[in-house]
């Protein structure tokens, strides 16, 4: 009898431990679903807030850009410091790579290296310009000091005097004392160069997709700058300088 008790009591616990077993493991499939909700509502609210920042963010960037177009400066090329084998136009809006032109005197002002031109004027001061590189395979566009050497032969980096952007063999490139490569989500057929001169910084812009394409900050400006231009020797198609509209 006692026997047969025992065993009665022993089936009851087993059963009684299976049931809370049981229970337990549905208590914790039933919060681990609240938790799963619970992260997939929080990482919906996330994407919503993450979405909201970036669109927040490109607003900014487009506001930031159309006050900086408000900077526009009339550049014009200087014909003096051009290459012998760039072409200008008669309005000095336009540079292209062309023959040589043996009858152009050599000065201490014109390249003699590198395919580049500078703007007439200097500027000491936030300015901004626009430049069509549409269609073109090769340039290099940014500014330089007043007193950097026409000679030279290595690479345009900011100790040097040139903070510049680059298009070559289908890779952008800035300048940098280390070369920066760029990753574009659109080629830009329009870039706008802006120079905040006191804050010591150089910042390049797709004009179509008004987005930022890359900056040079913490420089230090001491004399001039200059735009500079070099539309390359792989094409035949124009740099040109265009007119600024800030409410465009």
């Amino acid at each position: 009898m006692t026997f047969i008790v025992l065993c009665c009591l022993g089936a009851i616990t087993v059963i009684g431990l299976s049931l809370a077993i049981y229970c337990m493991c549905n208590k914790k499939d039933k919060l681990r679903k609240e938790s799963d909700d619970i992260w997939e509502q929080n990482h919906d609210i996330w994407e919503q807030n993450h979405d909201r920042t970036e669109e927040l963010k490109i607003l900014t960037s487009q506001l930031d850009f159309e006050t900086i177009r408000r900077h526009a400066v009339n550049v014009t090329l200087d014909p003096d410091s051009a290459h012998r084998n760039l072409i200008l136009s008669d309005d000095g809006k336009q540079v292209r790579h062309g023959e040589l032109k043996p009858v152009l005197s050599d000065n201490r002002k014109r390249y003699k290296n590198w395919f580049g031109v500078l703007g007439n004027v200097g500027f000491s001061r936030k300015f901004y310009y626009e430049v069509k590189v549409e269609g073109k395979t090769e340039w290099t566009l940014g500014v330089v000091r007043r007193s950097i050497n026409r000679n030279e032969r290595s690479r345009p980096i900011p100790y040097k005097g040139y903070w510049t952007v680059e298009l070559k063999n289908g890779k952008y490139t800035a300048h940098a004392d280390s070369p920066v490569t760029l990753l574009l989500r659109e080629k830009p057929l329009k870039v706008g160069v802006f120079v905040d001169y006191e804050k010591g910084q150089v910042s390049f812009y797709n004009v179509e997709a008004r987005s930022h394409i890359y900056s040079f900050t913490g420089c230090s400006f001491t004399e001039k700058l200059y735009p500079f231009f070099n539309p390359g020797d792989s094409d035949s198609i124009s740099l040109v300088v265009c007119p600024v509209d800030a409410t465009d």
